[in-house]
């Protein structure tokens, strides 16, 4: 599992940064368009429909997502466990339909699917600009910011909590309600 975790960020070291282009008929342009909106929760109903099959975590590894060896959390809250699919990470279209990143909170010895994550490594590299910022539910993900691991270039990312309550928000970075158990940190 270690390898193939190493082998993702090594892949996204080296691949060309794709353009950022929302290649779905739902998907919004990008203005403001904030979570509750009509447009929006068609949009999260459109995920959760989408990515239902993966709240099998086996499912998801049977997709070609790739498990990372630690639950990530902060003192802002936490993330979960991110699987990744490689090529979706690197294909360089966006599609609601489709993310990059499953995040599964530790449950004892289960994993229970709470959010996804859109992925985007930046074109120029550089944190000081953000003229390639994705958008995908009406709102520019964050960004641009440093790889968390060596290897993992400057990117984008975006989380959609579509199947935990998120009381800082749907499109949060953290949840202030998911928890790491010492042994997966």
């Amino acid at each position: 599992m270690r390898f193939a975790r190493t082998a993702l960020v090594c892949a996204l070291a080296v691949a060309p940064a794709p353009a950022a282009v929302a290649h779905d008929a739902d998907a919004p342009q990008p203005e403001t368009r904030f979570a509750g909106a009509p447009k929006t929760e068609h949009q999260l109903k459109v995920v959760r429909h989408a990515a239902k099959r993966f709240r099998d975590v086996s499912e998801a590894r049977r997709a070609g997502y790739v498990a990372a060896h630690e639950c990530v959390s902060s003192p802002e809250g936490g993330m979960g466990v991110h699987y990744t699919h490689p090529g979706l990470a690197q294909d360089g279209r966006l599609n609601i339909r489709r993310p990059e990143v499953l995040v599964y909170e530790p449950r004892g010895k289960r994993r229970r699917l709470v959010a996804v994550e859109y992925f985007r490594p930046d074109a120029d590299g550089r944190l000081d600009t953000d003229d390639d910022r994705p958008y995908l539910f009406g709102r520019g993900f964050d960004g641009p910011m440093e790889g968390h691991e060596p290897g993992m270039p400057v990117h984008y990312d975006l989380h959609a909590w579509v199947w935990k309550r998120n009381p800082a928000g749907t499109f949060a970075m953290w949840n202030p309600r998911v928890e790491c158990p010492r042994e997966t940190r």
